[in-house]
């Protein structure tokens, strides 16, 4: 696993160009009632770990909260306040049955609000593969920036970052064992190799039931691709072709393919539901 103490940024460097203001109130501790917080909106974590929260809670209802948590207020005359960073503080202190929080209020843009959050999400021990790449596919979508300005915000090449985002390409069914851990990152990254999906998900299989090596996996990988019965199979792309499908990826933030044959193929896009298909005729100026 990546090591998560890595990011180049912390949360404290992205309000590094926020001023206070009079709208602001002071680096002060102050106490917040539960019922007058909102989580972040920009939050991408749908899921917490129940376990690990109930860890949390025990520990609040016996030690309190040791770190403030981070706010906004959500509007400057308002009496309620969204949560910049610590959703998990607030829900554990709701569990154990807390009236108030130790915040700090500070200024915040709605950009801010999600980098903050995605990175909050990217510290975490027990992230899995999966959800570190659906946390660097939300900065580049939300932000609308590049896989080059994602691995400059992070601290992180630029290939790191791609190795991530193509394992949003794999199969649902492969996903979920990634996501239950059945595969490592290693495992699956060479997993998408294959060129038939079926034989991707078959494999896959195989390499949970019997823990296939990565040496192993590409050895399965070389005879599927290479099968003398298998029509379907593809020659491997040139370097030239697979840089134009990293570029258009980079540009469009999305799976692209290039599929070229005697000098004419076909471009295929993916997108993942009507607003991402939008954005993306948006960037090639069709809609």
């Amino acid at each position: 696993m990546a090591n998560k103490k890595g990011l180049g940024r912390g949360i404290e460097a992205l309000f590094a160009d926020n001023q206070v203001s009079e709208n602001n109130i002071d680096e002060n501790v102050i106490e917040i009632p539960l019922t007058k917080l909102i989580p972040n909106p920009y939050q991408p974590r749908l899921k917490f770990d129940a376990q690990a929260l109930d860890d949390l809670t025990r520990s609040i209802k016996k030690n309190g909260v040791f770190q403030p948590i981070i706010v906004r207020k959500l509007k400057p005359k308002a009496d309620k306040y969204e949560i910049i960073a610590g959703e998990r503080r607030f829900r554990a202190s709701k569990k154990a049955n807390r009236k108030s929080i130790p915040a700090i209020v500070r200024a915040a843009t709605n950009p801010q609000m999600m980098e903050i959050a995605v990175m909050e999400n990217l510290q975490r021990e027990n992230l899995t593969p999966l959800e570190e790449a659906e946390a660097y596919n939300t900065l580049m979508t939300k932000l609308d920036i590049t896989q080059s300005e994602v691995s400059k915000r992070l601290g992180k090449s630029r290939s790191y970052i791609a190795n991530y985002l193509r394992l949003l390409g794999l199969p649902n069914e492969v996903k979920e064992m990634l996501e239950k851990r059945q595969l490592s990152m290693g495992q699956a990254r060479t997993l998408l190799s294959i060129h038939n999906k079926d034989d991707l998900v078959k494999l896959a299989r195989k390499v949970a039931n019997k823990a296939l090596t990565v040496r192993e996996i590409q050895t399965e990988i070389d005879q599927l691709n290479h099968h003398p019965k298998k029509r379907t199979a593809k020659k491997r792309k040139s370097p030239a072709m697979i840089a134009h499908e990293e570029m258009l990826e980079d540009h469009l933030k999305t799976k692209v393919s290039i599929n070229n044959r005697r000098g004419h193929g076909k471009i295929e896009i993916n997108y993942k539901s009507k607003d991402d298909l939008d954005r993306i005729l948006k960037l090639l100026h069709i809609n």
